[in-house]
């Protein structure tokens, strides 16, 4: 008997959209780190009885008949969603649960406050977060979260059926990780990877003296807002605009052709397995970085980044304590990878126990279904890299330019039939009152 898996992502490891579409339709949830843990959830999930569906992110509470009935469980990945600027989705999410009458399993979720887990700054969503909880409890055996910190802070609005499991996306590989450092020491000649959180202001000083440094630096974001960059150039509002973050194309690292970003994360770990070393800011970036076997180090700057680090031993500072003058050689020198790689095995089976109590299969145990996920990886196209403008194939920019053009042709289109239904739609009303006022003559 299959079991039938609404799992909520943005969208399936085989679905492949171009950069373009992506961008349009923000396939990417507006970061691409979201795409790698759950895609690492549907990889764990498939197993040969399992039916996953992805959810596109919907919590339409209109849907929660059909969800019932289609479906026999929904899985929730999250990410940092116990933040104040997240409170609305999540109390569209809660409606939603609320109506289901399925089991729902939490496979993760984090609340970000600043590096010391300070409660009272998260206050403000606790009406949000308590009712969320209580629906997803009513429905699971516990809720399972990232860390220690989002652990205190559940128990403290009187939850305990509370679990630290992590993130899925450390569970790609099964029980098998281990991240070893191919050489003694690092030196400026080397690939090295830098993530940024454009946010992150005291990044900045961190990237010039890196660029400076290091031929063969690559900037690899994440955000959306950094795809519409690289395939469109810079806003109207932002056009000639310099800032010391690379969130402009007059960046250096822009117009010297040093940033890449992927749309999937199967591409972005396959180049990241040809770097030395991976540093910043993004979690995930670290997180990818490592699961393709390259060593990388965090720039912790919140409860969300530091708790994640803390629960794999990912090498990691937290980024008050990160001089402008630091440096990626003594950054590797420092980094160690024991703990990380002994510590697997035991954090993947608490991760294990906790989709065997909620009835969940995983595909590392169940005959070869994880080789065949990778096998299907492999023998999918995914888009290469985006990179800047400048540096961009004139036959892709081109492709680009038709599609843009075939877009305005059919959103043209789709206003013309809109402004005809609407057109329809009045003539309907003005005939239906002229008639009314005849027969009340």
């Amino acid at each position: 008997m299959h079991q039938r898996i609404l799992l909520r992502a943005k969208k399936g490891p085989f679905d492949v959209y171009s950069p373009e579409e992506t961008f349009e339709r923000n396939w990417i949830g507006d970061n691409t780190g979201n795409l790698v843990f759950s895609h690492s959830a549907h990889k764990i999930l498939q197993t040969s009885t399992a039916q996953i569906t992805s959810s596109a992110f919907r919590a339409d509470l209109r849907e929660a008949d059909e969800i019932n009935e289609r479906y026999d469980v929904f899985v929730v990945p999250l990410a940092n969603a116990f933040r104040r600027s997240y409170a609305h989705r999540l109390v569209n999410m809660t409606r939603l649960i609320e109506r289901l009458k399925i089991p729902v399993v939490v496979l993760g979720v984090g609340a970000q406050t600043d590096v010391n887990g300070d409660r009272e700054y998260l206050r403000p969503i606790d009406d949000a977060v308590k009712p969320f909880v209580k629906a997803v409890l009513d429905r699971s055996h516990s809720i399972g979260v990232r860390g220690e910190i989002t652990e205190g802070y559940l128990r403290s609005l009187g939850f305990s059926a509370v679990d630290v499991i992590g993130c899925p996306s450390m569970f790609l590989h099964g029980d098998s990780l281990r991240v070893e450092k191919r050489k003694a020491t690092l030196t400026v000649e080397d690939r090295v990877a830098l993530t940024v959180s454009p946010y992150v202001k005291s990044m900045a000083k961190v990237i010039t003296s890196h660029h400076q440094r290091y031929p063969n630096l690559r900037y690899l974001p994440q955000d959306l807002k950094t795809l519409g960059t690289l395939l469109y150039g810079d806003l109207p509002e932002e056009r000639g605009k310099k800032a010391h973050i690379p969130i402009h194309t007059s960046h250096p690292l822009f117009v010297e052709d040093k940033v890449r970003m992927f749309v999937d994360p199967w591409t972005w770990m396959d180049y990241l397995s040809g770097f030395d070393f991976n540093f910043g800011t993004r979690i995930h970036g670290t997180i990818t970085a490592l699961i393709a076997g390259t060593p990388g180090y965090l720039f912790a700057h919140d409860s969300r980044t530091l708790e994640l680090a803390r629960y794999f031993d990912i090498p990691h500072r937290i980024m008050k304590d990160v001089s402008a003058d630091v440096d990626a050689v003594a950054l590797y020198d420092e980094a160690d990878y024991t703990a990380l790689n002994n510590g697997h095995k035991a954090r993947f089976e608490t991760m294990m126990s906790f989709l065997a109590r909620h009835d969940l299969g995983h595909s590392f145990a169940d005959g070869d279904s994880a080789a065949r996920f990778d096998r299907q990886v492999a023998e999918t196209s995914y888009p290469p890299a985006v990179r800047a403008q400048t540096a961009t194939d004139p036959g892709e920019l081109i492709a680009r330019i038709q599609w843009l053009r075939d877009r305005n042709q059919e959103l043209g289109k789709s206003v013309e039939e809109l402004n005809a239904q609407r057109l329809r739609a009045r003539m309907r009303t003005v005939v239906g009152g002229r008639m009314r006022r005849m027969l009340n003559r």
